[in-house]
């Protein structure tokens, strides 16, 4: 039960540091969700919106940082 414990405090602490990363580029000129190659189809009873660029770009930077995070934790 203690390590439940411990994992949902960092479950927690993750997922606010997250929103408040979020928040901050919401609130910053940073483009993520409208980048080059983010795929948007207006039809006329809808919107299909698929971030392909954004996804990528989200996806290599937290590559980086876990693989960081590993090496210096060693």
């Amino acid at each position: 039960m203690v390590d439940l414990g411990r994992l949902l405090i960092w479950a927690g602490a993750v997922a606010i540091v997250a929103g408040l990363v979020l928040v901050l580029l919401g609130r910053g000129n940073i483009p993520l969700g409208r980048l080059p190659g983010d795929i948007v189809y207006r039809g006329k009873n809808g919107t299909i919106y698929f971030p392909l660029a954004t996804s990528i770009v989200v996806s290599v930077v937290l590559s980086v940082v876990v693989y960081l995070i590993g090496r210096y934790r060693r």
